[in-house]
């Protein structure tokens, strides 16, 4: 398989890994064997306080297998007192550093981080990158050593910068998907989904299919538009931008890679707008009952939310008010610093509530509680 090729096929894992309908092992070795490394570290976090950044998702995974045990240790150990983190979330978008470059040379001889982690991760030699991630949200991707032992060469660091805006756009859907309880769903459950705007196009980009929360956006006309059987935007610019996104999308020639996208589309209310997220679909992910399908189109609503009931947590969950109102919080997106600031709390106090919770109902992962919390929740419904 030549490099092109590998990066296509990197792409397209990329794509369904957004989905959920692939594992994050096969995309990483993809991308590891793309670019010439040994593995890759995947963390999302909240940046907002660069000194002490927000700890909120990851993926570690080294020689193709993964290494969650390690990540949980990196985490909750390591990541406190890493001397690098508060440089790395200072780096410019997309820059590439060289993890020794992360440290003072004082740092490098005494840092846990670097003589005992990066050692057992083989990463001494690896780099580190950060990204603006959506909703402020950072991306660090940090990558371990190059195969070769002579280091980095021009060509590898050429193929990681074409990579960075498919990985942002992975958190991009992926998170979308996430906030909508809708990772891993086939097309035809994607169309029950009431939290996101779902609307499926065929090979010349005509409407196949619309969810009930699509089909509401479309028929107020508010934004978007159904025009003879295609997606249309009201504003020019906004139109002209997603006819770019669907012309990358959508492959003239089926079974080769289409590239995701996203953007902002203006609404005639003011100061209202639509996120669409716009992702080729894999012709092996296309289910029975909905042939034809080239692309994906998530509409998401920044201003529908969830109304989650915190009297109906504690009844169900046997929590306390101020448990519920915690968990309610982190369902409906807050971070650990939004609920102590909205409470008057210390954020060591919401962490202590969040464990406490944890153990009430047998649970490890915040994405768990909110899971839970989820199905309860009064998802709102489609504009009459």
């Amino acid at each position: 398989m030549n490099q092109q090729d590998k990066f296509g096929a990197a792409i397209s894992s990329l794509h369904e890994a957004a989905l959920g309908n692939t594992s994050w092992r096969e995309t990483s070795a993809l991308i590891d064997d793309l670019c010439g490394m040994k593995g890759t570290h995947l963390v999302i976090v909240d940046g907002r306080s660069k000194d002490e950044p927000e700890w909120l998702f990851d993926q570690f995974y080294y020689h193709g297998e993964s290494y969650e045990e390690l990540g949980r240790e990196y985490a909750t150990v390591f990541f406190p007192q890493d001397e690098r983190i508060p440089r790395l979330m200072r780096l410019p978008d997309c820059h590439i550093a060289h993890v020794t470059n992360l440290w003072t040379a004082q740092e490098l001889k005494t840092s846990p981080t670097y003589h005992d982690l990066l050692r057992r991760t083989t990463g001494r030699d690896g780099l580190n990158i950060r990204m603006d991630g959506p909703n402020g949200l950072d991306i660090l991707w940090a990558l371990a050593d190059p195969t070769e032992s002579a280091g980095w060469n021009s060509r590898q660091i050429k193929r990681i910068e074409c990579l960075l805006p498919h990985l942002r756009q992975f958190v991009r859907v992926r998170q979308a998907l996430a906030n909508a309880q809708a990772l891993g769903a086939s097309l035809v459950d994607l169309l029950d989904n009431s939290m996101v705007g779902v609307i499926y196009l065929d090979y010349r980009g005509r409407i196949v299919e619309t969810n009930d929360q699509a089909y509401a956006h479309l028929r107020d006309d508010a934004g978007l538009s159904d025009q003879g059987g295609f997606l249309r935007a009201w504003k020019p610019a906004d139109n002209a931008k997603l006819k770019r996104l669907l012309a990358r999308a959508i492959p003239k020639f089926r079974g080769n890679a289409g590239l995701s996208g996203s953007m902002v589309v203006e609404r005639l209310c003011p100061l209202s707008r639509l996120m669409l997220h716009i992702i080729p679909v894999p012709v092996h992910s296309i289910d029975f009952g909905i042939p034809r399908i080239s692309t994906l189109v998530l509409i998401v609503d920044p201003g529908a939310k969830l109304s989650i009931d915190s009297d109906l947590i504690a009844a169900t969950l046997g929590l306390t008010r101020a448990e519920s109102c915690v968990a309610a919080s982190l369902a409906e997106g807050s971070t650990i610093r939004d609920i102590a600031v909205a409470t008057y709390r210390a954020e060591s106090s919401v962490r202590w509530h969040i464990k406490q919770i944890h153990a009430k109902l047998g649970i490890s992962k915040q994405a768990d509680l909110v899971r839970i919390v989820y199905s309860m929740s009064k998802i709102p419904k489609p504009r009459p």
